[in-house]
This record gives C-alpha cells, structure tokens and sequence, in this order.
C-alpha cells in the first residue's frame, strides 16, 4: 500500500533573506513483497549560498549548494539540480539501489571536451569577453554526459551475465501499483539543446521497472543517451541490469524527422547502440 506525506518546511534562515535553507520535501512509499520502494522530491538547488559564501568544507552546517560544490570537480553545476530528489529501492535484507543526482554527477568529466555548439563562432563574436573567461574556466565536459547507473549498496553482488531483460513481457498489460517519474538534473545548454538525467519507476504485480536516463541534444550538433534499465521480476533474488549507450551526430540522421529530436521517448530507439552492458545484482542472504 502507497503511503504519501509532505513535510513542513524546517524555516532556517539564510545570509541576506535569501530564504529558508531546508525546502520542503514530497515523498513517498510503496511495499512491493519484501521491497521498499520510495522516492523524495523538492525544489532545485539554490544558485547562490545561504550563509555568505562562509561554509566550510566538511561542516555538517555547510548549505546544500556548497555541499554540492565541495564534493565535485566541475567548475558550475546544470541549470537545475534537484538535489532532494532521489529513488531507493530496498530489501528486507538490505539489498539497496539509490538514483541521486550528486552521485550521477560526480561521474561528468573535468576535462576539456572537443565539441563545439553549431553557433558557438558567431556566440564567442557577440561576446568578446569570452575568449578570456574561457581561458579561466577550468574546462569540464558542459554537456554534464554521465554514465551514471545507480548507486548499488554492499548487499547486492554486480556480476555480468548473459540474461537478458524481456522487453516484450514488460509490454504487456499489467496493472500499475505504483509508478513516479523524478528529472535529477537538467541544463539548456545555453540554448543550444539540453542535458536530461531522469529516472522512473513502475510497479506491476509482476515485479518492478527502472529506467534511468540521461538523454542530451546539441543542436544541429549531437544526440547521445545512456539509459539503464532494471527488471525484477516477483520471487526472484536478484534484479537484471541493462546499460545502453546510443550517439550519433545530426548529420547521421538525416533520415529522421528533425520534429523527433526533441522527444527523448520518439528518438533515443532510432540511435545507433555503441555499448552494451549487462549485469546481474545478486541479494546477498545474511546467514
């Protein structure tokens, strides 16, 4: 049975009225056989520190954004980070898997990417100071790519295997018990496409579906997505684990109407695969 509760906001006053420091947090859960399934939701991440740019490193005091910025490598954090919002999945015997935006972008690469936006001549032209930010910006891959594939506790064991994850039984109709989409981050890379990671859930009486993605559109540039899919299915002891990532350059789909980019759900299946992973998360029993 799904349980629902919102919590009050904690009224924690930040440097310069700048607003509460704790927002207020949806959640809920969802008992599925011996799974806990549950997610927590919230605002996004404030862009500038609640307490005058005074925390510290480690203080268990230090304002969320800081926490954020202390323990990443890129030199500035997507457009919007939600940073509240995360899914767990959990087992009576302590089998936990954990979809959280800090931890996927942890994963975004601190180098310089060779990959420029369609307009980005005329963009450096209408901005002459530019040249020279760049050459003080630490260079980061701004697309914020992350292979990012959950977070998987001690109480599962991450083997390869050569299951496979029915599709076609997924597809089936089945009644939906419980079902929640959360967006962990999202960038419009100065509009010039965006940069999606979103994670879903979906509990049949069969078992129950993950499908976290991260989709990124460069216009006329570029399209990529990783997406990793979960299936358990009911009186099992593991969770088949299935990771795929697609690209393709713009110029490669000129076969595809334009009108598709935009729609992660109507295009990521026509991009060509480039790597395939499959894994199996074993529940460790406790003897």
């Amino acid at each position: 049975m799904a349980t629902k509760a919102a919590q009050a906001p904690t009224q924690i006053m930040g440097a310069d009225d700048l607003g509460p420091v704790r927002l207020p947090v949806d959640q809920e859960t969802h008992q599925f056989d011996d799974w806990t399934i549950g997610y927590t939701k919230s605002h996004i991440l404030k862009s500038v520190c609640v307490k005058g740019d005074t925390c510290v490193a480690g203080d268990p005091d230090c304002c969320e954004l800081c926490v954020y910025n202390f323990a990443l490598a890129v030199p500035h954090l997507p457009d919007m980070v939600f940073h509240r919002n995360a899914l767990r999945i959990s087992h009576s015997s302590g089998a936990q898997l954990e979809f959280n935006p800090l931890d996927a972008l942890k994963l975004v690469r601190n180098e310089k990417l060779d990959l420029k936006v369609a307009c980005s001549d005329e963009w450096r032209e209408s901005r002459p100071e530019a040249a020279q930010t760049a050459d003080k910006v630490k260079p980061f891959d701004w697309t914020f790519t992350t292979d990012y594939s959950g977070t998987v506790n001690e109480h599962f064991r991450v083997e390869p295997t050569e299951q496979r994850i029915d599709m076609f039984k997924l597809m089936r109709k089945e009644e939906i018990l419980f079902y929640h989409n959360l967006t962990l981050f999202e960038d419009e890379l100065h509009d010039h496409g965006i940069s999606l990671l979103s994670v879903k859930v979906r509990v049949m009486p069969s078992g129950f579906y993950i499908l976290l993605r991260f989709f990124l559109r460069v216009d006329n540039v570029l399209l990529r997505s990783n997406d990793t899919r979960f299936h358990y299915e009911k009186g099992n002891d593991y969770v088949l684990k299935e990771f795929t990532h697609r690209e393709a350059k713009v110029e490669q789909l000129k076969h595809i109407p334009p009108a598709l980019f935009t729609n992660p759900d109507h295009i990521v299946d026509k991009l060509p695969v480039v790597r395939k992973v499959n894994e199996k998360l074993t529940i460790i029993k406790v003897e």
